[in-house]
């Protein structure tokens, strides 16, 4: 353990060990006889390495790093101090196993052991108490005798300001907020923790190779007094001898020089520790009040209301600051809660939207503490509340989500479908395997998936097409795994699926890879019992109804509010004779109904199908028959028809939308002419790939049903309209009240759409939507 366990010794260390035995290898009637004898020899081995003898000793040995050391036999077993870690251990117990390995005897068991303990000491979820408890050891470190002003005489190197312990103390805590998602960052060496913040992109370059720096000179100088002393200390001499000792020993020309350089590193330290934390800001402490002057100079033109809002804030008068020590934290960082706000366009509208994220918390203590420790989630939130109300809202309602800015890759591209089924099956291997908490386990980590792409939209890291296919991959990723989730325990009840299973056909935004923030899923499910007439559980069900009752449990396990909420709503109005049919549908059955049955709109629906979960046979021979409807010859004015039939009886159920430009979805000259377009023209050719509609577009322009320039156009129409509802779902989860429309809002979608400003994203989709009618004329009919 410790520096031991890190192999980071002084030259005079004593060693940190918890002596440990497996269990398992004694027969129980044997066990008190095996700890006994254990303890006897840990005891003979301590006193070997510590006793003074004539020759000196090896190494004082400390076993007080082991459970509850006041109630605890120095050698225990294992098991034992897996249950003490399970039900009592504690931040810096877990602090402390980021330096342990196994040093002696019986390693594979120690590796065993240190194995066995890593969901203690890395916590894959955040913890919001380890924050609060970290932060609470830094102050009560910053108490502690010796590590009080610079003066470098009598300061204590290691405890003391600007000492070691800040350096270790920044890059441990950071270890256990983070570690727990980045197995890079478990580095149980000082140094190599701090390269890897770095390269994790968590710290910059600048602080690690400043920190690294101190910490060389810091133990180079610790290793000289501890000479000069022959003992375990590290508090630099205060005698003018000892000084002028030390410094010529450690190559200084003289005592002020060493002074001067000693005094001026610890300063450093502390200052850059101090930085990191944002304990301190501009506009003076925490307990600071905030002046109308230092408001007026933050840019509020409401000073007043500006400054209601902090009172509100530190008088608990909302939920998140009840406590006298959320209070405590919230003032800490009120100076860079305004000095970020005072960097957007209206902080007054930035501060309201953040102080409506604050009053939504259901608790500010924890994640308060986190905010300290990790300033640019401070930083980030704040950026959310100016551009996206409703993102923000997100926040404050789900404040778990926050575990996935504390990733390497929260700003990188969003990972393929399949990298994203690999990770969350992953991660439930991780959890209790209880069938409610998996599903909680899924919810959780799609929320955090689905907030990464939302705060990349809003950056401008994503356009349209990605986004879609971003939260399109989220969505199926999550059905893929949930499918056998759902199966397996409906097998337990009921027995296997007869035949060869069921398979997930998703249609609409899910089907095109187009899904928004907050889209729902249209799926179908389709299975073949292959003549097989039931299950074989211990409550068996005939075929039709085994998978009716599957299906209803495949539904629930989406769209029940368990304790992590949703993971989506479910529309199945699409399958197969809509509300009035089975929830799912034989293939044979799909097959005839789609051959005789269906109507064109359905067909045009089918245009964007494609298989999510499910057997990979099933899934290919219903895909097989979505191809063959798809490609059957159909006479194109009779298409048209249908087609403009089907608009119009849209437009009567969306009558108020159709002139309000914002209706992006439903406006004339908006997104569903274009799709309507598209699918029509994919039943005319025969099409069923691709399912997206700008791939539909493209593909009909290069077959000539469209003309180059109509398809290309209309895909630039589709893009415009597609991009700012991908940004106004996220921000606002719903249409733009232009008129409401915050100044960071309008800012964010004028960027995002590449727009000179918002004047100029008005006058391009008013353009835009003008063509799309123009068009729909010329191709579908109707008036435009």
């Amino acid at each position: 353990m410790g520096k031991h366990g890190a192999r980071e010794l002084n030259y005079s260390s004593d060693i940190d060990v918890i002596p440990l035995f497996d269990e398992t290898q004694w027969d129980p009637s044997d066990y008190a006889y095996a700890k006994s004898g254990l303890v006897r020899a840990t005891r003979g081995l301590v006193k070997a390495l510590s006793e003074n003898t004539a020759d000196g000793y090896v190494f004082r040995t400390d076993l007080r790093l082991r459970p509850d050391p006041g109630s605890t036999p120095i050698c225990m077993a294992m098991e034992s101090a897996e249950r003490y870690y399970e039900v009592f251990g504690r931040t810096w117990e877990r602090s402390a196993y980021i330096k342990a390995r196994a040093a002696a005897c019986d390693r594979a068991a120690g590796e065993a052991f240190l194995e066995r303990l890593q969901p203690f000491v890395w916590r894959r979820h955040l913890d919001f108490a380890m924050v609060e408890d970290a932060m609470r050891m830094r102050k009560a470190i910053r108490k502690h005798k010796g590590h009080g002003g610079m003066d470098v005489p009598g300061h204590d190197i290691k405890i003391g300001s600007g000492g070691i312990r800040e350096i270790e103390f920044l890059a441990q805590t950071q270890q256990l907020i983070l570690g727990g998602r980045e197995p890079s960052l478990r580095d149980p060496t000082t140094r190599g923790a701090l390269r890897a913040l770095t390269e994790g992109g968590w710290i910059d370059e600048d602080l690690r190779a400043t920190l690294d720096a101190a910490y060389v000179a810091h133990r180079e100088l610790e290793h000289r007094i501890q000479m000069l002393e022959d003992a375990q200390t590290h508090i630099v001499p205060s005698s003018a001898e000892g000084l002028e000792r030390v410094a010529a020993l450690g190559g200084w020309p003289d005592v002020k020089t060493f002074i001067a350089e000693v005094g001026a590193r610890m300063e450093e330290v502390h200052a850059r520790a101090d930085a990191f934390y944002a304990q301190t800001g501009p506009g003076g402490g925490g307990d600071k009040d905030v002046s109308r002057s230092e408001l007026e100079e933050y840019g509020f033109e409401d000073p007043e209301r500006a400054k209601a809002a902090l009172e509100r804030w530190r008088s608990g008068a909302i939920t998140a600051t009840r406590s006298e020590r959320s209070r405590d934290r919230l003032n800490r960082l009120a100076p860079q809660i305004f000095t970020k706000i005072g960097t957007f366009i209206n902080p007054d509208e930035t501060l309201l939207q953040f102080d409506r994220f604050l009053s939504g918390l259901p608790a500010g203590v924890q994640l308060f503490a986190l905010f300290e420790a990790n300033p640019h989630l401070l930083n980030l939130t704040i950026e959310v509340c100016a551009a996206a109300p409703h993102l923000a809202e997100y926040l404050s309602q789900n404040p778990g989500v926050f575990e996935a800015v504390l990733t390497t890759d929260f700003f990188s591209p969003p990972p393929p479908m399949l990298a994203l089924e690999a990770e969350l099956s992953a991660s439930l291997e991780e959890e209790d395997q209880d069938y409610e908490r998996q599903l909680d386990a899924i919810r959780r980590w799609a929320k955090e998936r689905r907030f990464q792409v939302g705060v990349q939209v809003l950056r401008g890291h994503l356009d349209a097409t990605e986004a879609g296919h971003a939260y399109s991959d989220i969505a199926e990723a999550a059905l893929r795994v949930l499918h056998p989730l759902v199966e397996r325990d409906f097998t337990a009840r009921h027995g296997r699926p007869p035949g060869r299973g069921a398979a997930v056909l998703a249609l609409g935004r899910l089907g095109g890879r187009e899904m928004t923030s907050t889209s729902d899923l249209d799926l179908i499910i389709v299975y073949d019992a292959a003549g097989v007439e039931g299950s074989d559980g211990k409550r068996p069900l005939s075929s039709v109804p085994y998978y009716a009752r599957f299906t209803q449990a495949l539904i629930s396990a989406v769209t029940a509010p368990t304790a992590e909420g949703r993971l989506y709503e479910v529309d199945m109005r699409l399958r197969p004779s809509g509300r009035s049919g089975p929830v799912a549908t034989a293939l044979d059955a799909f097959r005839r109904y789609q051959a005789e049955q269906a109507w064109t709109w359905e067909h045009m629906a089918l245009s964007r199908a494609r298989t999510v979960a499910g057997p990979r046979e099933l899934c290919e021979d219903v895909e097989r028959v979505v191809r063959e409807v798809l490609s059957a010859p159909r006479d194109e004015a009779e298409v048209l028809k249908d087609a403009l039939e089907m608009r119009n009886r849209i437009d009567e159920a969306k009558a108020s939308l159709l002139k309000d430009q914002w209706a992006l979805k439903h406006v004339r000259g908006g997104l569903v002419d274009i799709e309507f377009i598209a699918q029509a023209g994919a039943l005319v050719k025969g099409l069923s790939a691709p399912t997206d509609t700008v791939g539909k577009l493209r593909k009909l322009g290069e077959i000539g049903w469209l003309s180059a320039q109509d398809a290309e156009d209309l895909s630039a129409a589709f893009l415009l309209q597609a991009t700012t509802q991908q940004t106004a779902r996220v921000a606002t989860g719903d249409m733009i009240d232009p008129e409401a429309a915050s100044p960071g809002l309008r800012k964010t979608l004028t960027e995002a759409t590449g727009s000179k400003d918002f004047a100029d994203l008005i006058g391009r989709l008013a353009a835009a939507q003008e063509l799309v009618r123009d068009r729909f004329s010329a191709i579908i009919g109707g008036n435009a």
